[in-house]
């Protein structure tokens, strides 16, 4: 099968988690929805529809992958699937068996269609999703089961149904063998899941009476964490005295203590020491100092709404953690409020209150007030130190990215700043006594 997954206008509400990659990159339950195709669909050939921005760096990752390829298209029936969709497992099955004449909705959203080779001449970088939905319009409609993906929350939202579901799909395709170690297992035993090259400290506590724990090679679990399903610990991860709630994703290589409830820790991320994370979704690369903490939940029990690049939006949630872009760092007792939005290589500062709930990408929080005296060449140098810790480091595409990235978010910089300094001066205005 030829697979394209594709991204819509759609995809943009998802900053800052999808600043730096395809929305079909973010991360739900196990896999993100290309690790999940891949696992399910026999594919001779792939490619992607992305933003023009991300080409070069998505190039990097998966040379395979053809890009915004036009020509690729033309040359057979290509199965198109929006990168939003977080299809059930049965609907992954059926996708084998799509036929040119039918196209599956979810919502008003195309979920997949199959693409005839002379329908490619229609898809043009500017606006593939339009011409998808002209094509989709010609087509019967079928229901796509699953859900459909609007905002970083949705994906934090959706997590334990998903953990669920991939323990029970990946039984029949994942070669990951159980577990004869001497383990505490609190809950029915044929839940847990652990790779022979994990290293597991006695003292550990595995609760599966919610769902499964899968832990991954090369994974190392310290003595006194406690692990409650549903719950995926990714390759090479380390737990630390840790206390992992149900409906956390955690890893690769992630070195993780503390209280985490239902989040989603993308890979990479350092938070070694104590401190509470909910319902919050991490990118790469982040650093979460000492007893950095978030709020998830409002003290009047009220919805959340969570400024996406500086806009309040509705999540219609109670539950809401916090969304944190690639590379930020934060220190010693950070607090971040319910709903908060830090963007893409910031420095966070604490002033022993709670955080803006909005810190631009490239930004400083720091002395009580946001700025943008950030030094390019820093944040690399820093990237750099912080990739190399772990036997990687920052690419050519990935550079080029990050300069282009801090053009664009010039404004949304300038308006937070602005907007936080009004505020301080208006703090700062004596009120008169009545």
């Amino acid at each position: 099968m030829r697979l394209a997954i594709f991204e819509d206008r759609s995809a943009l509400q998802f900053a800052p988690i999808s600043l730096l990659r395809p929305v079909f990159e973010l991360l739900c339950g196990q896999f993100s929805l290309r690790e999940r195709l891949f696992e399910s669909v026999q594919i001779e050939e792939w490619g992607a529809l992305i933003r023009p921005a991300l080409t070069e760096v998505y190039a990097e990752h998966h040379p395979d992958a053809r890009i915004n390829d036009a020509i690729w298209l033309s040359e057979g029936p290509t199965l198109l699937i929006n990168g939003r969709w977080l299809p059930t497992n049965a609907e992954l099955v059926r996708l084998a068996q799509v036929s040119s004449d039918t196209v599956g909705m979810i919502g008003e959203s195309v979920a997949y269609l199959l693409l005839e080779p002379e329908e490619s001449a229609l898809l043009t970088t500017d606006a593939w999703d339009d011409a998808i939905q002209k094509i989709a319009s010609t087509r019967t409609s079928v229901v796509a089961e699953g859900v459909e993906l609007h905002y970083p929350w949705d994906l934090v939202n959706q997590n334990r149904q998903q953990l669920l579901a991939d323990f029970s799909f990946s039984q029949s395709v994942n070669s990951s063998t159980g577990d004869a170690r001497n383990l505490t297992i609190v809950g029915p035993p044929e839940q847990v899941r652990v790779a022979a090259s994990a290293e597991i400290d006695p003292f550990v506590v595995l609760d599966t009476r919610q769902g499964p724990v899968v832990i991954e090679e090369e994974a190392v679990i310290q003595a006194f964490t406690r692990i409650e399903g549903p719950a995926y610990i990714g390759k090479g991860t380390q737990l630390f005295r840790a206390n992992l709630k149900a409906g956390t994703t955690a890893g690769p290589y992630c070195r993780l203590g503390g209280e985490i409830e239902e989040s989603i820790i993308h890979g990479y991320v350092n938070k070694y020491h104590d401190g509470f994370l909910g319902h919050s979704y991490i990118c790469p690369w982040v650093n979460l100092g000492a007893q950095t903490s978030n709020s998830d939940l409002k003290n009047d029990y009220s919805e959340v709404k969570v400024p996406l690049a500086g806009i309040p939006v509705e999540t219609q949630s109670v539950k809401v953690g916090c969304f944190i872009g690639d590379h930020t760092k934060t220190g010693l007792n950070s607090l971040f409020n319910t709903g908060t939005s830090v963007g893409v290589m910031s420095m966070v500062l604490p002033t022993g209150e709670l955080l803006p709930k909005h810190i631009p990408s490239f930004s400083r929080f720091w002395l009580g007030r946001i700025d943008c005296q950030i030094n390019l060449s820093d944040l690399f140098q820093l990237a750099e130190t912080s990739m190399q810790r772990r036997g990687l480091s920052l690419s050519a595409g990935q550079r080029k990215l990050l300069v282009a990235l801090f053009d664009e978010t010039s404004g949304e910089r300038d308006q937070a700043i602005r907007w936080w300094d009004q505020k301080q001066a208006a703090r700062s205005v004596p009120q008169k006594i009545k």
